[in-house]
Protein backbone atom coordinates (compact mmCIF):
# COMPACT_ATOMS: atom_id res chain seq x y z
CA UNK A 1 0.00 0.00 0.00
CA UNK A 2 1.78 3.30 -0.84
CA UNK A 3 -0.49 6.64 0.26
CA UNK A 4 1.96 9.01 -1.34
CA UNK A 5 0.76 9.60 -5.25
CA UNK A 6 3.62 10.97 -7.41
CA UNK A 7 2.94 14.56 -8.36
CA UNK A 8 2.58 16.56 -11.50
CA UNK A 9 0.42 19.84 -12.66
CA UNK A 10 0.16 22.82 -14.45
CA UNK A 11 1.04 26.28 -13.69
CA UNK A 12 -1.30 29.28 -15.42
CA UNK A 13 -3.19 32.36 -15.52
CA UNK A 14 -6.23 31.80 -16.55
CA UNK A 15 -6.34 28.06 -15.83
CA UNK A 16 -9.77 27.27 -14.73
CA UNK A 17 -11.09 26.43 -18.47
CA UNK A 18 -8.10 24.18 -19.02
CA UNK A 19 -9.44 20.48 -19.33
CA UNK A 20 -5.79 19.29 -19.41
CA UNK A 21 -5.58 18.10 -15.60
CA UNK A 22 -8.98 15.86 -16.58
CA UNK A 23 -7.28 14.24 -19.84
CA UNK A 24 -3.92 13.42 -18.26
CA UNK A 25 -5.20 12.04 -15.09
CA UNK A 26 -7.54 9.78 -17.06
CA UNK A 27 -4.06 8.51 -18.51
CA UNK A 28 -3.17 8.25 -15.07
CA UNK A 29 -5.89 6.15 -14.15
CA UNK A 30 -5.98 4.20 -17.38
CA UNK A 31 -2.13 3.09 -16.93
CA UNK A 32 -2.44 2.62 -13.30
CA UNK A 33 0.03 5.09 -12.23
CA UNK A 34 -0.71 6.36 -8.52
CA UNK A 35 -0.17 9.71 -9.97
CA UNK A 36 -2.27 12.67 -10.08
CA UNK A 37 -2.15 16.16 -11.72
CA UNK A 38 -2.64 19.36 -9.94
CA UNK A 39 -4.17 22.70 -12.13
CA UNK A 40 -3.07 25.46 -10.30
CA UNK A 41 -4.22 29.32 -10.36
CA UNK A 42 -0.18 31.10 -10.61
CA UNK A 43 0.05 34.97 -11.00
CA UNK A 44 3.55 35.90 -12.83
CA UNK A 45 4.67 37.51 -9.40
CA UNK A 46 4.46 33.98 -7.50
CA UNK A 47 5.64 31.91 -10.97
CA UNK A 48 9.09 31.52 -9.00
CA UNK A 49 8.01 30.89 -5.87
CA UNK A 50 5.32 27.79 -7.36
CA UNK A 51 8.57 26.49 -9.29
CA UNK A 52 10.69 26.25 -5.99
CA UNK A 53 7.26 24.43 -4.27
CA UNK A 54 7.15 22.17 -7.03
CA UNK A 55 11.01 21.37 -6.91
CA UNK A 56 10.49 21.31 -2.69
CA UNK A 57 8.07 18.64 -2.80
CA UNK A 58 9.54 16.35 -5.34
CA UNK A 59 7.36 16.80 -8.27
CA UNK A 60 8.37 15.15 -11.35
CA UNK A 61 7.15 17.87 -13.53
CA UNK A 62 4.85 20.28 -14.28
CA UNK A 63 3.28 21.97 -17.39
CA UNK A 64 3.37 25.65 -17.85
CA UNK A 65 0.67 28.20 -20.22
CA UNK A 66 -0.21 31.65 -20.43
CA UNK A 67 1.70 33.66 -19.21
CA UNK A 68 4.32 31.88 -17.94
CA UNK A 69 6.34 29.92 -21.03
CA UNK A 70 9.13 32.98 -21.45
CA UNK A 71 9.25 34.09 -17.96
CA UNK A 72 9.86 30.43 -16.21
CA UNK A 73 12.98 29.99 -17.80
CA UNK A 74 14.83 31.88 -15.33
CA UNK A 75 13.95 29.42 -12.22
CA UNK A 76 14.64 26.43 -14.42
CA UNK A 77 18.34 24.56 -14.86
CA UNK A 78 18.56 24.18 -18.81
CA UNK A 79 16.80 23.96 -21.56
CA UNK A 80 15.81 20.88 -24.20
CA UNK A 81 16.94 21.34 -27.85
CA UNK A 82 13.29 22.48 -29.15
CA UNK A 83 12.63 24.73 -26.14
CA UNK A 84 16.12 26.32 -26.68
CA UNK A 85 15.28 27.84 -30.23
CA UNK A 86 12.07 28.23 -29.44
CA UNK A 87 12.38 30.27 -26.64
CA UNK A 88 9.35 29.02 -24.65
CA UNK A 89 8.40 25.98 -22.65
CA UNK A 90 5.43 24.53 -21.62
CA UNK A 91 7.23 21.44 -19.65
CA UNK A 92 9.14 20.99 -16.73
CA UNK A 93 10.76 17.88 -16.54
CA UNK A 94 13.15 16.68 -12.94
CA UNK A 95 15.66 15.06 -14.95
CA UNK A 96 18.45 13.62 -12.84
CA UNK A 97 18.13 15.98 -10.20
CA UNK A 98 17.60 18.98 -12.25
CA UNK A 99 14.49 21.27 -13.87
CA UNK A 100 14.67 20.98 -17.73
CA UNK A 101 12.60 23.16 -19.55
CA UNK A 102 10.84 21.29 -22.72
CA UNK A 103 8.45 22.60 -25.45
CA UNK A 104 5.57 20.21 -26.34
CA UNK A 105 3.27 22.40 -28.18
CA UNK A 106 4.98 22.32 -31.57
CA UNK A 107 5.49 18.51 -31.56
CA UNK A 108 2.32 17.91 -31.02
CA UNK A 109 1.18 19.98 -33.25
CA UNK A 110 2.93 18.52 -35.70
CA UNK A 111 1.97 14.88 -35.20
CA UNK A 112 -2.11 16.44 -35.37
CA UNK A 113 -1.09 17.66 -38.73
CA UNK A 114 0.60 14.81 -39.91
CA UNK A 115 -2.59 12.47 -39.60
CA UNK A 116 -4.44 14.18 -42.09
CA UNK A 117 -1.36 15.96 -44.41
CA UNK A 118 2.32 15.34 -44.70
CA UNK A 119 3.94 19.19 -44.33
CA UNK A 120 6.73 18.46 -46.30
CA UNK A 121 7.36 20.97 -48.88
CA UNK A 122 4.29 22.63 -47.49
CA UNK A 123 3.66 26.06 -47.71
CA UNK A 124 1.83 27.67 -44.27
CA UNK A 125 -0.21 30.58 -43.42
CA UNK A 126 -0.15 31.32 -39.48
CA UNK A 127 -2.02 33.54 -37.61
CA UNK A 128 -0.39 34.59 -34.63
CA UNK A 129 2.81 35.63 -33.52
CA UNK A 130 2.85 34.15 -29.77
CA UNK A 131 4.36 31.26 -27.94
CA UNK A 132 1.56 28.69 -29.75
CA UNK A 133 3.25 29.93 -33.01
CA UNK A 134 6.67 30.23 -32.26
CA UNK A 135 7.10 26.87 -31.49
CA UNK A 136 4.47 25.43 -34.05
CA UNK A 137 6.51 27.78 -36.41
CA UNK A 138 9.87 26.08 -35.42
CA UNK A 139 8.06 22.24 -35.29
CA UNK A 140 6.78 22.46 -38.79
CA UNK A 141 9.86 23.86 -40.36
CA UNK A 142 12.17 20.61 -38.92
CA UNK A 143 8.99 18.74 -40.46
CA UNK A 144 9.90 19.87 -43.75
CA UNK A 145 7.39 23.04 -44.12
CA UNK A 146 9.58 24.83 -47.14
CA UNK A 147 7.57 28.19 -46.62
CA UNK A 148 5.58 29.79 -43.16
CA UNK A 149 4.25 33.33 -43.84
CA UNK A 150 3.85 34.91 -40.22
CA UNK A 151 0.47 37.31 -40.08
CA UNK A 152 0.23 39.21 -36.61
CA UNK A 153 -0.97 42.79 -36.24
CA UNK A 154 2.06 43.51 -34.22
CA UNK A 155 5.33 43.65 -36.48
CA UNK A 156 7.65 43.63 -33.53
CA UNK A 157 6.53 40.23 -32.37
CA UNK A 158 5.75 38.81 -36.33
CA UNK A 159 8.96 39.85 -37.23
CA UNK A 160 10.89 38.21 -34.55
CA UNK A 161 8.77 35.11 -34.99
CA UNK A 162 9.86 35.54 -38.97
CA UNK A 163 13.79 35.74 -37.73
CA UNK A 164 13.34 33.46 -35.41
CA UNK A 165 12.37 30.48 -38.08
CA UNK A 166 14.85 32.39 -41.47
CA UNK A 167 17.69 31.94 -38.56
CA UNK A 168 16.84 28.80 -36.79
CA UNK A 169 15.21 26.75 -39.18
CA UNK A 170 15.81 25.34 -43.12
CA UNK A 171 12.41 27.11 -43.63
CA UNK A 172 11.52 30.32 -45.84
CA UNK A 173 9.69 32.40 -43.58
CA UNK A 174 8.24 35.83 -44.04
CA UNK A 175 6.45 38.53 -42.18
CA UNK A 176 3.12 39.87 -43.61
CA UNK A 177 1.41 42.79 -41.52
CA UNK A 178 -2.75 42.03 -40.22
CA UNK A 179 -4.74 45.12 -41.46
CA UNK A 180 -8.09 44.28 -41.90
CA UNK A 181 -9.38 41.30 -43.21
CA UNK A 182 -6.41 38.49 -44.40
CA UNK A 183 -6.09 37.10 -47.70
CA UNK A 184 -4.90 34.09 -47.73
CA UNK A 185 -2.71 33.77 -51.46
CA UNK A 186 -3.47 31.61 -53.52
CA UNK A 187 -1.61 28.62 -53.76
CA UNK A 188 -1.33 27.97 -49.74
CA UNK A 189 -1.61 24.57 -48.39
CA UNK A 190 -2.17 25.21 -44.88
CA UNK A 191 -3.37 27.32 -42.33
CA UNK A 192 -3.46 27.93 -38.60
CA UNK A 193 -5.03 29.81 -36.43
CA UNK A 194 -2.47 30.17 -33.36
CA UNK A 195 -4.31 33.05 -31.75
CA UNK A 196 -6.69 32.57 -28.50
CA UNK A 197 -9.61 34.51 -30.90
CA UNK A 198 -12.34 31.96 -30.19
CA UNK A 199 -11.35 30.94 -27.05
CA UNK A 200 -13.96 29.73 -24.31
CA UNK A 201 -15.92 31.95 -23.48
CA UNK A 202 -15.78 34.19 -26.15
CA UNK A 203 -17.41 31.73 -28.84
CA UNK A 204 -18.16 33.57 -31.59
CA UNK A 205 -15.26 35.78 -31.85
CA UNK A 206 -14.35 36.00 -35.55
CA UNK A 207 -10.72 36.17 -37.49
CA UNK A 208 -10.58 39.35 -39.33
CA UNK A 209 -9.75 36.28 -42.13
CA UNK A 210 -11.05 36.80 -45.69
CA UNK A 211 -13.73 33.19 -46.12
CA UNK A 212 -13.44 33.58 -49.83
CA UNK A 213 -9.82 33.20 -50.06
CA UNK A 214 -10.18 29.29 -48.23
CA UNK A 215 -10.41 26.71 -51.03
CA UNK A 216 -11.15 23.19 -50.48
CA UNK A 217 -7.93 22.10 -51.03
CA UNK A 218 -6.15 24.08 -47.72
CA UNK A 219 -6.22 22.34 -44.53
CA UNK A 220 -7.33 24.99 -42.02
CA UNK A 221 -6.26 24.08 -37.98
CA UNK A 222 -7.56 25.59 -34.72
CA UNK A 223 -5.39 25.61 -31.93
CA UNK A 224 -8.27 26.30 -29.33
CA UNK A 225 -9.22 23.20 -27.21
CA UNK A 226 -12.22 24.67 -25.65
CA UNK A 227 -14.44 24.40 -27.32
CA UNK A 228 -12.72 22.04 -29.73
CA UNK A 229 -15.35 23.51 -32.66
CA UNK A 230 -14.79 26.81 -33.15
CA UNK A 231 -16.41 29.61 -35.65
CA UNK A 232 -13.06 29.03 -37.71
CA UNK A 233 -13.44 25.15 -37.95
CA UNK A 234 -17.10 25.32 -38.47
CA UNK A 235 -16.80 27.92 -41.64
CA UNK A 236 -14.07 26.23 -43.20
CA UNK A 237 -15.94 23.17 -43.09
CA UNK A 238 -18.37 24.19 -44.88
CA UNK A 239 -16.24 25.25 -47.49
CA UNK A 240 -15.16 21.94 -47.39
CA UNK A 241 -11.71 22.20 -46.28
CA UNK A 242 -10.19 19.58 -44.12
CA UNK A 243 -10.07 20.71 -40.22
CA UNK A 244 -8.32 19.92 -37.57
CA UNK A 245 -9.47 21.13 -34.42
CA UNK A 246 -7.61 21.78 -31.18
CA UNK A 247 -7.76 18.62 -29.16
CA UNK A 248 -5.24 16.40 -31.41
CA UNK A 249 -2.95 19.25 -30.55
CA UNK A 250 -3.75 19.11 -26.74
CA UNK A 251 -3.88 15.36 -26.97
CA UNK A 252 -0.35 14.71 -28.91
CA UNK A 253 1.29 17.01 -26.40
CA UNK A 254 0.12 15.72 -23.33
CA UNK A 255 1.48 12.46 -24.62
CA UNK A 256 4.74 13.95 -24.80
CA UNK A 257 4.77 14.99 -21.91
CA UNK A 258 3.48 12.00 -19.72
CA UNK A 259 6.83 10.13 -21.46
CA UNK A 260 8.96 12.76 -20.28
CA UNK A 261 7.76 12.43 -16.72
CA UNK A 262 7.16 8.91 -16.22
CA UNK A 263 8.61 7.15 -19.25
CA UNK A 264 5.08 5.45 -19.94
CA UNK A 265 3.72 5.75 -23.50
CA UNK A 266 -0.06 7.15 -22.93
CA UNK A 267 -3.10 6.09 -25.03
CA UNK A 268 -4.32 8.92 -26.59
CA UNK A 269 -7.48 7.40 -27.33
CA UNK A 270 -8.35 7.54 -23.89
CA UNK A 271 -7.40 10.58 -23.40
CA UNK A 272 -9.37 12.10 -26.28
CA UNK A 273 -12.16 9.98 -25.10
CA UNK A 274 -11.89 12.22 -22.20
CA UNK A 275 -12.27 15.42 -23.44
CA UNK A 276 -14.70 14.45 -26.02
CA UNK A 277 -16.67 13.36 -22.70
CA UNK A 278 -16.18 16.54 -21.32
CA UNK A 279 -16.73 18.95 -24.46
CA UNK A 280 -20.19 16.37 -25.53
CA UNK A 281 -19.06 15.96 -28.67
CA UNK A 282 -17.54 12.73 -31.04
CA UNK A 283 -14.53 12.64 -33.27
CA UNK A 284 -16.81 12.05 -36.14
CA UNK A 285 -18.95 14.93 -35.49
CA UNK A 286 -15.94 16.81 -35.48
CA UNK A 287 -14.70 15.67 -39.12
Amino acid sequence: MNFLSQLTGSFAQPCTENPTVAMVESAYLHHGLNWRYINCEVTPEHLGDAVRGARAMGWAGFNCSIPHKVAVIEYLDGLGESAEVIGAVNCAVHRDGKWIGENTDGKGFVQSLQESIDPTDKTIVMLGAGGAARAIGVESAFAGAKKITIVNRSEDRGQAVTSLLNEKTPADAEFVRWKGEYQVPAGTDIVINATSIGLFPDLEARLALDLHTLTPEMVVADVIPNPPETRLIREARKIGCTVIDGLGMLVNQGVIGIKYWSDVDADPTVMRSKLEEIFGVTTESLT
